[in-house]
């Protein structure tokens, strides 16, 4: 459980990223690359990932011997080259010490270029940051749009939140399972922690890759910042030559996506299920699948159930309009 203490000048300081952070969203990306879980929705994006990956990406996975990465690498930024250049101005004792951190407790001997980076070397310093770069690459910049999409949907709707009911509210209904009480917001996460904002401020980012608990970034001088799943919860996959639907059919299924295709409208179960060419117990239980994805909502009129697909889904399914600036 993480409980993060407000005094009155903290809720003041609560902000929303503007745009994504590349970095940051590639750290969220490896993990739930790395991470086992999910496997109906992200097993075969794993599998596709994992053989996408040049030879290049190889030393990032030498920064994480155990679960955890090393702090220097928590960077948020909204460009990819400042993302960078960030990371490269870390601290030397900040690196030392995290690298430390991460290896104390394992029988794995740093690699010598990881050695290196603890010496500051400027070698070591371009293998990771073309370790980054090869990454970013080859994991985000096909879905890149579609993440700046999303950011810009998930914005509208904390702004929407914060104007009708204030901060409180916001941060209550951001995590599931999160209450705010008494100045105490708390969450489900790994360990248990109680965090003292004192003013520094507090700042909200979403990731459209991790499905998980909440992630903390939390570094002397700086902010606290906390990244949390947003968005539809179904790897993101970018709009190719046969079309953004055609794509998607690789991970939820031609079944699913055609029932997306066709919750533009309002449809029953049964009435969805006459339209697949499937049973309705195979309609409901699809449809159960999209609603936990977040990628449609269903509601009861009397006897019926009604299901249509949320603004989410039909972003999924476009893949295309408002685009963010490339990173």
């Amino acid at each position: 459980m993480i409980r993060i203490r407000f005094t009155a000048a903290d809720f003041a300081g609560v902000r929303f990223a503007p745009r994504p952070a590349p970095l940051q969203e590639l750290n969220a990306a490896l993990m739930k690359m790395t991470v086992p879980g999910d496997e109906l929705l992200f097993g075969r994006w794993r599998q596709r990932l994992l053989r996408a990956l040049p030879m290049a990406v190889r030393p990032l996975a030498d920064l994480v011997p155990a679960r955890e990465a090393p702090r220097f690498l928590d960077v948020f930024s909204d460009t990819l080259g400042d993302g960078l250049d960030t990371v490269r101005a870390s601290r030397p004792e900040l690196v030392r010490t995290e690298i430390e951190r991460v290896y104390a407790g394992t029988a794995i001997r740093p690699p010598a270029w990881v050695r290196d980076l603890h010496r500051g070397d400027a070698g070591a310093w371009q293998v990771l940051r073309r370790a980054q770069q090869a990454a970013f690459e080859t994991a985000l910049r096909p879905v890149w749009p579609l993440v700046g999409d999303l950011h810009q949907a998930e914005f509208t709707r904390h702004a929407l939140t914060v104007a009708e009911h204030g901060v409180g509210a916001a941060l209550a209904g951001l995590v599931p399972g999160a209450r705010l009480k008494e100045g105490v917001w708390e969450f489900g996460a790994e360990g248990d922690r109680v965090i003292e904002l004192g003013g520094r401020g507090l700042v909200l980012v979403p990731t459209f890759h991790w499905t998980g608990q909440p992630l903390i970034a939390d570094l002397p001088g700086r902010p606290l910042f906390l990244t949390y799943a947003a968005g539809p919860g179904v790897p993101l996959t970018p709009a190719g030559p046969v079309g953004t639907a055609e794509a998607l059919a690789g991970v939820l299924g031609r079944t699913r996506v055609d029932a997306l295709l066709l919750l533009a409208e309002e449809h029953t179960t049964s009435g969805l299920a006459r339209r697949l060419g499937v049973s309705t117990a195979t309609a409901s239980a699809h449809a159960a699948a999209l609603r936990a994805a977040g990628l449609i909502t269903t509601v009861r009129a009397g006897r019926a159930v009604l299901h249509r697909r949320t603004e989410l889904g039909g972003l999924l399914l476009r893949g295309r309009g408002g685009r963010s600036a490339a990173p």
